[in-house]
């Protein structure tokens, strides 16, 4: 299956790239098998997430999944952040290869890990 033009968007244009250096919460993730690695740092105020950004080291999948999950989740609430899956990244970017879908788990796992982190930094503030 060839790539579909949003996957080739993100891919070669990625948004939300980068690090936040105070950020309130990090997330870093990883997929040993295919050496595919997350990280999504999150920048809160009063429980929505007021910027995104990531770094990922993996194909091009991982590298449009990482990116449209930030701009799914950028200006939303927490809680809302959460319930992003891994099918509704892969359905914004109108479907990945059936062995590319665990980049689009790893998008969603590395932002519940950075709202986890950011949870963990918050009780122990």
């Amino acid at each position: 299956m060839l790539y579909s033009e949003k996957v080739m968007d993100h891919f070669t244009n990625p948004r939300n790239v980068g690090v936040i250096e105070d950020a309130d919460g990090v997330g870093e993730v990883g997929n040993a098998k295919c050496g595919d690695i997350m990280k999504i740092y999150l920048k809160i105020e009063n429980d929505v997430i007021t910027d995104v950004k990531f770094n990922t080291f993996g194909c091009g999948s991982a590298i449009a999944s990482s990116s449209m999950a930030t701009e799914m989740i950028k200006g939303k609430p927490i809680a809302e952040a959460l319930e992003l899956t891994n099918k509704a990244v892969a359905e914004a970017l109108d479907g990945l290869p059936a062995h590319k879908l665990h980049c689009s788990v790893l998008a969603e796992e590395a932002v519940k890990s950075a709202i986890d982190d950011y949870y963990k930094r918050k009780v122990n503030a």
